[in-house]
């Protein structure tokens, strides 16, 4: 199994952040627009324990796969996890972790995944699945900087 883990420091309040990341609707916005990324259903505001989300995503040669997870744990403005139910995956536990800190708030992801198939998943994931999920959190920290760090625009 894979472990990762990302740190961003964002110049947000611990509300604010946890306002944005708790919104399963602004899961859009921070995921890279050539995953064709589409949630299925109508979401509530906020992220509870046992939500259920669906999503059509296309992560391989423009192939849809239905993914669905659910949020397993909540705790209010300091994390919540979500594991995947149904997708490309034989294990997928994301947690997301909030921190008040100088500057800002620190977030930290913690993934653990594995695709399974044994050598073939080994294989998959060298030539493939480990860059693909990279490129998801570089674009994810890119992203959250151009929402959350825009210098301000100039008036003429």
């Amino acid at each position: 199994m894979k472990h990762l883990e990302f740190e961003h420091l964002l110049p947000l309040s611990l509300d604010e952040a946890w306002n944005f990341f708790s919104s399963p609707t602004n899961l859009n916005l921070i995921t890279p627009p050539d995953l064709d990324f589409k949630i299925l259903d109508v979401l509530p505001d906020k992220v509870y324990q046992g939500l259920m989300i669906r999503y059509k995503i296309k992560p391989m040669f423009n192939i849809p796969l239905d993914w669905v997870t659910e949020i397993t744990m909540v705790k209010d403005r300091e994390y919540f996890i979500d594991e995947q139910r149904k997708g490309p995956y034989r294990i997928w536990h994301h947690e997301h972790h909030f921190k008040e800190v100088d500057g800002g708030v620190l977030m930290t992801d913690k993934l653990y995944y594995d695709i399974g198939l044994s050598f073939i998943g080994t294989i998959a994931g060298k030539l493939w699945v480990d860059r693909q999920v990279q490129k998801i959190f570089t674009f994810r920290r890119k992203k959250l900087d151009e929402l959350f760090r825009a210098e301000p625009q100039s008036r003429s």
